[in-house]
């Protein structure tokens, strides 16, 4: 017999704040898993009416999966976490949207009836497993020339979208990096940033125990005549610089996600509804342009067109990947609707736990704006692949003709 799909819904969402890689950062001597674990206990604290026996799956992604964070996390920090020995949970890995994936693949069950509620997300411990760490990439992408070397290291893929796009200029991406940082600071000075975050307790060696409350890496005095004189790590008289890339970071992210039937019978307010998502492939060598197709199939996919959406979350990887999307779509640099509260660059990407973070933030501009509809997360994605997921605002209030 046919079999109707659920409707499924973003509850809720939380995440560590974001701190700097490195032995000096927050977290150098924490472990990646206590981060994961500490967002799905603030989860089920936040949300009583969720029985921690409701949940029928944890999905955690990391993008290096050894050390504190291997051992199918998801599973492990279920564990950790005290949900009941009954809950199972997995690792999954799509680099920079393995919390993304997280999200689509744990929704895509839902729909098809395999689990009612179930936690995603996502964690990154830059600081102890630097990027590509343990990693042994086949001869053959190179000997037999399958893609360009610039292709495994990220910051060159980014110079390599400069190259294709000479109209995005090293003066636009800092423009915009410093753009992303002002708007970082007003949403965390008008309350819009603390929302999201658990405080987590840290532990150093000569500074002991503390406890971290805010994101680390900002940089609010950050100016364009600033940025304008960083080295370019990547190139001789590049165009990428610490100032418009977004930073090594680490960090958690985790959120409820579940069918809205079932969110009706918990009485579990729903804060987003699932419209449609996509995840595409694209040349490795120019991987930050992979949210332009992957937004071109999820539109074609739900019926809607650019116009519709009227809140973008696009994780900041790249100044100029994110600058590629606009130009394609005709969106101003300085469009409101994109990255209102600021974005990686500021705040940070610790890889596989981004995905979450942009739904978040999402979901809390939709409460404040009923006047939009539908909003959009998506991400450029290493290997050369991108992500889109397109939500819709449940207090969606606006008469026709007046849609966002």
């Amino acid at each position: 017999m046919p079999r109707a799909l659920r409707e499924v819904v973003f509850v809720d969402g939380v995440r560590t704040p974001f701190g700097k890689a490195g032995p000096k950062g927050i977290y150098a001597e924490t472990r990646a898993d206590d981060l994961v674990v500490r967002c799905i206990r603030e989860l089920i604290r936040r949300n009583p009416k969720i029985p921690p026996d409701r949940i029928d799956e944890v999905a955690i992604a990391a993008t290096t999966q050894i050390g504190d964070q291997g051992l199918t996390i998801g599973r492990t920090a279920a564990l950790l976490a005290g949900l009941p020995r009954t809950v199972p949970g997995y690792a999954i890995d799509r680099m920079c949207a393995g919390a993304m994936t997280a999200v689509t693949t744990t929704a895509s069950g839902i729909a098809f009836g395999a689990y009612d509620v179930a936690v995603a997300g996502g964690v990154e411990h830059m600081g102890h497993h630097p990027m590509g760490e343990g990693v042994d990439p086949n001869p053959r992408f190179l000997s037999e020339k399958l893609v360009d070397p610039s292709a495994l290291v990220m910051g060159q893929t980014a110079e390599n979208l400069h190259d294709r796009y000479p109209h995005l200029t090293k003066e636009r991406a800092d423009a915009f990096a410093a753009a992303s940082q002002a708007k970082y600071a007003k949403a965390a000075a008008n309350g819009q940033i603390g929302q999201d975050l658990v405080t987590m307790a840290t532990r150093s060696t000569t500074a002991g125990y503390g406890l971290a409350t805010a994101d680390e890496p900002p940089r609010p005095e950050t100016t364009t005549e600033g940025l304008s004189t960083l080295k370019t790590p990547f190139r001789p008289h590049g165009r990428i610089t610490a100032g418009n890339a977004a930073g090594l970071n680490d960090g958690a992210t985790a959120c409820l996600i579940a069918a809205e039937d079932v969110a009706r019978e918990l009485d579990v307010p729903a804060a987003m509804r699932l419209v449609g998502y996509s995840f595409v492939g694209v040349e490795p060598e120019v991987m930050g342009i992979g949210p332009i197709p992957a937004t071109e199939k999820v539109l074609r996919q739900t019926g809607l067109s650019i116009e519709d959406v009227g809140a973008f979350e696009l994780n900041e990887a790249f100044a100029v990947q994110v600058l590629a999307f606009l130009d394609h779509f005709g969106i101003a640099d300085d469009d409101e609707r994109v990255n209102p509260w600021g974005g990686a660059i500021a705040v940070g990407h610790p890889l596989a736990s981004s995905g979450v973070r942009l739904m978040t933030q999402l979901a809390r501009q939709f409460a404040e704006r009923p006047d939009v509809r539908y909003g959009l997360t998506a991400m450029c994605i290493g290997i050369g692949m991108g992500g889109s997921v397109i939500w819709e605002n449940p207090v969606y209030d606006v008469s026709p003709g007046e849609r966002s």
